[in-house]
């Protein structure tokens, strides 16, 4: 194993998306990653096209990188194995909900009496200490909670989800800091930790980040939201043969755009884009001057133009259109790789670049219990089962 986290083991105790999509990271980074999976396996193996059943595409896109153990956690055997495997372990994540996990004997207190130095990260609907906690969620429940949702219907009138499980990635990429933050802590102390990720209180945090307006104030000066980001008139904008994303954001960006069509004068005479500021109140206005020129010419020479003038601007991707991206096909994104039971399958690999630890796949997402045995065997000698009875 290669990568800046060789030599941490991690026990995975997570399904669906939020916690995967962590685990997924901690293993790409080159965490040894053990995922503990019931006899039906995670609920994500059977959802999109596939060619075997129980290896459908979101599953594969979030369990990379990882090792499928079978355990029934209601079987003592299991859990003697499952006992032995933390005792061996680095860190323990589970999204089991902490009530269900304690009637399994999978506190936090009975992971330390077998590893006191275990990480413990438990990824949770709603903290602990709030009347919510406990109650389970999922992606939809937490965009319409924590005001993702509620955004759209300030934009369009209706509230509605973004089409993206936003908020399972985002709390995933909490929790996957949190664990390595927790591992840099016992690096230091020789101490390990409980660790609490709450999808609400994360995203709330996430949406306020940008759209607490005037409630940053006590009393509040103003209503909440960012006006620029909730302008109806933000774009994408259309051209003449599709559409563009463009952000003509400061006083340089905009002299530049206001000679591009024929007003050079517009940021002096018109005080609505005279500053970041007048132009962030009158976002409404900045935005449909942009979708009133936009229309006069190609994405093709509008693009041209932008760039030569330093203006961010892109066109707009299908997500078919990535597989054709220029750009990931030079920083060689994609791989084709030999699944040994799906055949050749699409990977993008990890976003990021270590030049002393360098990322690699080293296991393609694995089959139900694919390493039962390999695990089993490593776990603990078979004369040390209970005796039943």
């Amino acid at each position: 194993m290669s990568g800046p986290l060789a030599g941490v083991r991690i026990i995975d105790l997570t399904t669906v998306v939020m916690g995967p999509s962590a685990t997924q990271i901690l293993g790409d980074l080159g965490a040894d990653v053990i995922k503990v999976e019931s006899a039906g396996g995670d609920s994500m193996r059977h959802i999109g096209p596939m060619r075997n059943p129980g290896m459908g595409p979101l599953f594969l896109q979030a369990n990379r990188n990882k090792r499928s153990i079978v355990l029934d956690l209601k079987a003592e055997a299991d859990m003697h194995q499952l006992r032995e495997l933390i005792r061996n372990a680095d860190v323990l994540i589970s999204n089991i909900r902490p009530q269900a996990m304690a009637r399994l004997g999978l506190s936090y207190e009975s992971a330390t009496e077998l590893n006191p130095s275990i990480i413990f990260c438990s990824t949770v609907g709603y903290g602990e200490g709030g009347p919510y906690a406990g109650a389970a969620v999922y992606d939809d429940l937490m965009q319409a909670a924590s005001g993702v949702a509620g955004m759209f219907e300030r934009v369009d009138g209706k509230p509605r989800y973004a089409p993206i499980n936003l908020c399972d990635r985002v709390v995933g990429l909490y929790a996957a800091i949190a664990v390595q933050a927790a591992l840099y802590n016992r690096q230091q102390t020789g101490e390990g930790q409980q660790v609490e990720v709450p999808m609400f209180e994360t995203m709330a945090q996430f949406v306020l980040a940008d759209h607490i307006g005037g409630r940053a104030f006590v009393p509040p000066l103003g209503d909440t939201g960012y006006l620029r980001l909730l302008s109806r008139s933000r774009g994408p904008y259309p051209t003449a043969d599709g559409y563009l994303s463009l952000v003509v954001y400061t006083d340089a960006h905009w002299r530049k755009f206001s000679r591009m069509i024929g007003r050079p004068s517009l940021v002096d005479e018109d005080e609505r884009f005279r500053s970041l500021q007048t132009r962030t109140t009158h976002a409404e206005a900045a935005g449909q001057l942009l979708a009133d020129e936009l229309p006069k010419k190609t994405t093709a020479e509008w693009l041209a133009a932008f760039h030569a003038a330093d203006i961010p601007a892109c066109r707009v991707n299908s997500v078919d259109d990535l597989f054709d991206d220029p750009h990931l096909h030079a920083v060689a994104f994609f791989r084709q790789m030999e699944h040994p039971s799906e055949g050749t399958v699409m990977v993008p690999r990890s976003p990021l670049n270590f030049s002393a630890t360098p990322l690699e796949i080293n296991r393609l997402a694995p089959t139900l219990g694919e390493h039962t045995g390999e695990l089993g065997a490593k776990a603990y000698p078979a004369d040390s089962l209970p005796t039943p009875g």
